[in-house]
């Protein structure tokens, strides 16, 4: 096989690049690889590959290289655009040679040669040639071209069906999420339903006598199971809320040492046994939040702590960072193992280790999403056997947040 230039391309070299472009880690790796010799034997000065997705309007271009004449030419058709909807029209290779152009200005005389990627008569994609100024392309250029295409076709099929897999696994993932979610919600609405149930039909029973301390036990046992219950239907409404973008902040200016010491207020008429330590600089600015979405977030934090590390002291520590204010929540507590860190924030996620627990796995997927709203930051860092210390970084009221500090670098 020769092409216009007279220089031979053997079958030793076809099977080379096809052997580079079926080993290649990618199509842009292979292309690049392939592009000097397919040169040598085919002369062309741009070459485009465009991708033909379901459902799109345009094919995307997905490769592209100026090698030649035209590295800086900007006209469409240095890239084949209106070729390449000709080829996805008409199913086959097409050629189109320009009008003479008086000024003799290679680059206004482009030279294109087009052919379909196909597989199973179905169309993927279009690779695209271009020569600035000529020579016309032979029926041997042709056929190198469709011969590269059909490498290539393979290749756009292996990335189709590659990314058709990837979404199978996904949505396999989100099923088993769903599956693992239902069996967690309704172990946790049963179980503080079981409890009000149980103790309520004791104190109705006609037959049975109880004491006033007995009495009162189960009273308080009703009361903490409907917060349990109150808590889990808030999580899952606010959970709802956010995925849709339905949440409705009401920023204003919020004094963070104010609302964290009623948060803590609160905190303690629910676990009278807390210890809970402030450390707070003498002036705090202002921010600009959702009071009560920001109170939410901690909150959660210190139930948390209650939960998962009883009888450990809590320290919440606000400090000042170039119009950042950054608050930390900490327990020396058991700790949580690092490979589970990742997924802390993770919706539905719950540690392993602690299942025992009652507990959605909504609350720090909740906190994550108000404290983004908020232009804000939140981080983990923990230690088995240490503690558990949450970062919270939020831009101080009228100042943009440090982009450094936002994205957790130092």
């Amino acid at each position: 096989m020769t092409t216009n230039s007279g220089i031979g391309i053997n079958t030793d070299t076809l099977l080379a690049i096809s052997q580079s472009l079926s080993t290649a880690k990618s199509l842009r790796l292979a292309l690049d690889s392939i592009l000097p010799v397919l040169r040598s034997f085919c002369i062309f000065d741009n070459i485009a590959i465009y991708r033909f997705t379901e459902g799109q309007i345009y094919p995307e271009v997905i490769y592209a290289r100026a090698t030649g004449r035209g590295k800086n030419a900007e006209a469409d058709a240095a890239w084949g655009e209106a070729i390449a909807g000709q080829v996805l029209a008409e199913g086959k290779t097409v050629i189109q040679v320009p009008k003479a152009d008086p000024s003799g200005n290679r680059l206004n005389q482009p030279y294109l040669l087009a052919t379909p990627l196909s597989q199973n008569a179905n169309i993927l994609g279009i690779l695209v040639s271009v020569r600035f100024g000529g020579p016309v392309f032979t029926d041997q250029d042709i056929k190198v071209f469709e011969f590269i295409g059909q490498q290539v076709s393979w290749l756009l099929l292996k990335d189709i069906i590659e990314q058709i897999q990837e979404n199978l696994e996904s949505q396999n993932r989100a099923i088993q999420l769903q599956e693992e979610f239902i069996h967690t919600i309704t172990h946790e609405l049963r179980s503080p339903l079981g409890f009000i149930k149980g103790y309520t039909t004791t104190l109705l029973r006609d037959d049975t006598s109880w004491a006033e301390s007995s009495r009162k036990e189960f009273l308080q046992i009703i009361d903490q199971e409907a917060d349990n219950l109150e808590e889990l239907i808030g999580n899952l409404l606010d959970s709802a809320r956010l995925q849709s973008g339905q949440m409705r902040m009401d920023y204003q200016k919020v004094r963070m040492d104010v609302l964290i010491n009623d948060v803590i207020q609160r905190a303690l008429l629910r676990f009278p046994g807390l210890d809970i330590k402030t450390e707070f600089n003498a002036s705090i600015p202002p921010i600009n939040g959702d009071p009560r979405r920001l109170a939410q977030v901690f909150e959660n934090l210190l139930n948390n702590a209650a939960k998962y590390a009883p009888g450990s002291p809590v320290i919440i520590n606000i400090s000042m960072l170039p119009n950042t204010m950054q608050v930390q929540v900490t327990d020396k507590g058991p700790g949580i193992p690092a490979n589970y860190l990742p997924h802390l924030f993770e919706r539905f996620f719950r540690n392993p280790e602690s299942l025992a627990k009652h507990g959605s796995g909504l609350g720090l997927f909740i906190c994550k999403q108000i404290i983004q709203n908020h232009s804000g930051e939140i981080k983990v860092e923990s230690v088995v056997g240490e503690g558990t210390s949450f970062t919270i970084l939020l831009p101080i009221a009228g100042k943009p947040a440090d982009p450094e500090l936002i994205t957790g670098k130092e």
